[in-house]
């Protein structure tokens, strides 16, 4: 089954007078790039943080933001001494109101001391559960983008087996009327040819111009495509290769297949597998 690289999950835990409120965005990557928005006493939990993104998510450029919101007392107080030297040096520069040496003073470095309150064991487990729920609903909702995907991928493959079937149409007769084609023209030049060496010639050139194998192959490759898409796992960069690999039968066929009705179905068989590529730069 495959995931869709983008996805969302939000999730909120309320207890005592403490809300945390996780948020994880993902967007494509080739690679995975973890940046985090988190408050200063989660700060030492930031490195397993991203080992469990990592774990779940495997790539894509992630957004991960933790808000915290307490009613209980604030830890910060206000540093005396600090906030009267800093007022005391002041007024040696310019005559003040009280009032604005104060605010003044009070945007000045160290005027706030915060005791730190570090976490313990129990919040920690918590926070951890509350993030594995929000990767949780990533997943899903990565997984319901990839069945749309799915979808997309398998309505363009059954169009291409369509065209392909048509082309096969097409070459039944293909290789007869080149040959009265080139007989015809030969008649126009009016001189005596060995029929032999022309026969053979002939044969020679009409087997260059043969794209059976192409057409095998293709059908062959666009068999794996979907057998890939049903796999148990995400295989994006697999498509990936399937996709270059039909590309090229697709591209072969077309220059050897010397007619234009074949030439018409190849153009609109290499814009379905266009449409293909574009979609699978967002499959995990």
């Amino acid at each position: 089954m495959i995931s869709s690289m983008t996805g969302f999950g939000k999730t909120e835990r309320t207890q005592a007078n403490k809300t945390i409120t996780i948020e994880i965005r993902v967007l494509n990557s080739k690679t995975v790039d973890i940046s985090s928005r988190i408050p200063q006493r989660y700060k030492e939990l930031d490195i397993l943080f991203r080992k469990k993104i990592i774990k779940s998510l495997k790539r894509g450029k992630i957004d991960l933001t933790i808000l915290y919101k307490s009613n209980e007392e604030s830890n910060s107080f206000i540093n005396k001494s600090i906030v009267e030297g800093y007022i005391s040096q002041l007024k040696d520069f310019q005559d003040y109101k009280e009032s604005d040496l104060l605010s003044i003073a009070m945007r000045l470095p160290e005027t706030l001391k915060t005791e730190k309150n570090d976490i313990n064991e129990e919040e920690k487990s918590n926070l951890l559960l509350l993030l594995d729920k929000t990767l949780s609903k990533v997943i899903s909702f990565r997984e319901q983008e990839g069945q749309i995907l799915t979808n997309d991928f398998i309505y363009r493959s059954e169009l291409l087996i369509k065209y392909l079937d048509q082309i096969s149409k097409i070459d039944a007769n293909r290789k007869t009327k080149i040959k009265e084609r080139l007989n015809t023209e030969i008649k126009k030049l009016k001189v005596d040819i060995d029929q032999n060496r022309l026969e053979q010639e002939m044969i020679y050139y009409i087997e260059k111009l043969d794209i059976t194998e192409e057409k095998i192959r293709l059908k062959n490759h666009i068999s794996y495509f979907d057998e890939t898409l049903g796999s148990k796992n995400s295989e994006g960069k697999k498509l990936g290769f399937i996709c270059q690999e039909m590309g090229r039968e697709i591209n072969t066929i077309g220059s050897k297949a010397n007619d234009f009705e074949i030439q018409k179905i190849v153009v609109q068989m290499k814009d379905e597998l266009e449409k293909i590529k574009e979609q699978l730069l967002n499959i995990l």
